[in-house]
């Protein structure tokens, strides 16, 4: 693995450190507080092509690696992880699109997705199916020309804001122990049939809409089917190893912000006669953060290095130990952050709480930390073989 970044991926982490500093960092307890991201800063992040980095410019992308988008995130969640988030909501709504679309379909929707002209959502958790996918009740079943959707959707990033989604439903029930009877579609908003509830008010990520999506008997073109019946499975499997890349990413950010607060007020604060950051105990801290750190950071930028280096479709065990670590190590950063800043980080004026908030997230969503362990112990036992 080269440590040395190219040209243009340390082009791409200035510009977005100067648009993470100038722009979100002021207004990220704001966004938290509202929970509503600006519409002037997703505009923006459009302009900067922050939500086509790792696809083709033929498609509206910026023909970068998934390095950049890494670096982009990166410094993104470090000012604010809504926003971070914001970005890997893009990332998962397009890569199924590119990775199993036809050129129609590419120029259709994944090129508005790209230029940031429309936003989208990956829609595969359900109220009663979450770290177990396969057993999704979501169906489409075909007449003629096109698919009659039915079935409820939860916890879906950009719930009502997106303007399309990719939606996973079995089109073939009796295949669905195995999961092979899954299919993809690409269903956009307005679409007869398919409405939105169950908005939640979420402890994390506060700036980002996540909420459900109800189909009843809603038409789907034949043509809006991505890949082949019964491909549905794969689609999302490989979704997620790229995803986890990117939520990895945000744990480095978050952690990162973590490290640089607490050394900031640890330095700051006296306490009998001396700064804080005096103390062994205190030091201790700030040390395990920075070790954690760069080695949340070393995993996801070898995650996001063997996906660009397209060693074949599985890059499954790898992501799953960066999202794992990463996520993990921001939730320990971020308590300690809190327990250096004393009764101040318990107070919603304190940034090391939000990041409380926010880092506890990154455990639960792409699969939790305990389905991480699951992945990477099979990927393992398959080695074995």
């Amino acid at each position: 693995m080269e440590f040395e970044l190219k040209e243009e991926e340390e082009a791409f982490r200035r510009i977005a450190r100067q648009f993470a500093v100038d722009e979100v960092l002021p207004r990220a307890a704001e966004i938290d507080r509202k929970g509503k991201i600006p519409r002037d800063i997703s505009q923006r992040m459009a302009e900067l092509k922050f939500f086509g980095i790792p696809f083709p410019k033929k498609y509206g992308g910026a023909d970068a690696t998934m390095m950049s988008y890494v670096l982009v995130s990166e410094e993104l969640s470090s000012a604010s992880a809504s926003i971070g988030f914001l970005s890997a909501a893009g990332l998962i709504s397009s890569f199924p699109i590119y990775y199993a679309g036809s050129e129609e379909q590419k120029e259709k929707y994944l090129r508005p997705l790209c230029s940031g002209e429309k936003s989208g959502a990956f829609a595969l958790t359900e109220p009663s199916a979450g770290s177990d996918p396969a057993s999704i009740e979501t169906t489409a079943v075909k007449r003629g020309g096109e698919y009659v959707l039915n079935g409820r959707k939860a916890l879906i990033t950009n719930a009502a804001v997106a303007d399309i989604y990719v939606v996973l439903a079995y089109t073939d029930k009796s295949k669905k122990k195995g999961a092979s009877g899954m299919s993809a579609f690409i269903v956009e908003k307005g679409t007869e049939g398919f409405s939105f509830a169950d908005f939640e008010d979420i402890m994390g990520m506060r700036g980002c809409v996540v909420g459900g999506l109800e189909f009843k008997d809603c038409r789907i073109p034949e043509e809006n089917r991505l890949g082949s019946e019964g491909e549905g499975f794969k689609i999302a499997m490989a979704t997620l190893d790229r995803d986890r890349i990117g939520i990895s990413s945000i744990g480095v950010g978050i952690t990162q912000a973590c490290l640089d607060a607490s050394k900031k007020y640890a330095n700051e604060r006296i306490q009998f006669s001396q700064p804080i950051v005096n103390f062994p105990p205190v030091q201790f801290m700030l040390a395990d953060m920075a070790v954690e750190l760069e080695t949340a950071r070393l995993l996801t930028y070898k995650a996001a290095y063997l996906a660009d280096k397209g060693k074949g479709e599985r890059i499954t065990k790898e992501s799953a130990m960066a999202k794992l670590y990463a996520s993990e190590v921001a939730l320990r950063a971020a308590t300690n952050a809190v327990q250096i800043h004393g009764g101040y980080g318990c107070t919603k004026r304190c940034p090391a709480e939000r990041y409380f908030r926010d880092a506890k997230i990154l455990s639960i969503v792409v699969g939790t930390s305990e389905i991480q362990r699951m992945v990477i112990a099979r990927e393992l036992r398959r080695e074995a073989r």
